[in-house]
């Protein structure tokens, strides 16, 4: 039987999105894999890694609010805006900000706001990738975009500056499409210095957290494939934000075929899950696009009863 369902992984240091998802389809012996929204090499964290009929709900899952906790150091920019990057700028910290004054600036950076994407990002500018465009040394104009900083938190600061560098921790909760290290070289020039991301951990993404999240070596551990299952989370957990509507066994035959059905008889919300009895998540409809008082599928996630009464 194929594996299904969400794994909140850890992804480590060092590795891409894309190597989590290789080794994670050798792990489960499966190739239905896809994360959720890539997570930086340098970057370690809450990765979810959606498996079989769960990778129908991996593009709502990229929308999610994440939460980091990371270190911001002043004293030197870098190519790529952390610590992997090559220095651009130094200058050394005499006199760094107090915790007040940290604490004061953080408040000036809540809320919507436009952020202009690093150079050394998977942004797209016709047709490329910018971080292509800089290895290949030709400077582009970057997209800007709308993102929301819903909450940034001082953790620590050093208590004198390290070799003309001074630094402090957060955590930062924000929108989808975020960059972190723009905010810490934003941070840095409010401050008046160059400034670099030093460390980053996603502790939350959406409803998963840092706390429930797996690593390879507990994968590993597991000499069969079949017992790493007890890992993976419902798909339903992804979905949690949305009105649920439970179906009779009559109801759910059509559902389970895809049926558009009239809406007057509750479905009043534009997007909503229906459950069977059981507690199964059967499919997400909407309203319809171009009929007025149906709702017509827009994911189907269970198997279809029948292919009669396709509607």
């Amino acid at each position: 039987m194929e594996p299904t369902g969400i794994l909140p992984l850890h992804k480590p240091r060092g590795m891409t999105s894309h190597d989590c998802v290789s080794r994670i389809r050798r792990l489960f012996q499966t190739k239905k894999v896809g994360h959720t929204g890539t997570l930086d090499p340098g970057v370690d964290g809450v990765l979810p890694i959606c498996l079989g009929r769960a990778t129908k709900v991996a593009e709502y899952m990229s929308g999610f609010a994440k939460t980091y906790v990371g270190e911001v150091t002043l004293g030197f920019s870098t190519t790529t805006e952390d610590e992997g990057g090559e220095v651009v700028r130094r200058q050394r910290v005499e006199q760094p900000p107090s915790e007040e004054e940290l604490t004061a600036l953080f408040q000036r950076f809540l809320g919507p706001q436009t952020q202009i994407p690093p150079h050394y990002s998977a942004v797209k500018v016709n047709g490329k990738r910018l971080y292509e465009y800089a290895r290949a040394g030709i400077d582009v104009e970057r997209p800007e975009r709308e993102i929301t900083i819903y909450q940034l938190e001082l953790l620590g600061s050093n208590q004198a500056p390290v070799d003309g560098t001074y630094s402090f921790s957060f955590r930062v909760s924000c929108s989808k499409g975020t960059y972190i290290r723009t905010l810490a070289v934003d941070l840095g020039a409010a401050l008046g210095y160059p400034a670099h991301m030093s460390q980053l951990t996603r502790v939350a993404s959406g409803p998963f957290t840092e706390k429930e999240t797996v690593t390879f070596e507990e994968l590993e551990e597991l000499e069969e494939a079949h017992t790493r299952v007890q890992f993976l989370q419902p798909l339903e957990k992804a979905l949690g934000d949305l009105p649920a509507h439970t179906v009779d066994p009559a109801l759910e035959v059509r559902i389970r075929n895809g049926a558009v059905l009239e809406s007057g008889s509750g479905f009043s919300e534009k997007r909503f899950l229906f459950y069977n009895e059981k507690g199964e998540c059967l499919a997400m409809y909407h309203e319809h696009p171009t009929k007025s008082g149906l709702i017509k599928p827009e994911k189907l996630f269970c198997q279809a009863a029948s292919q009669e009464g396709r509607s």
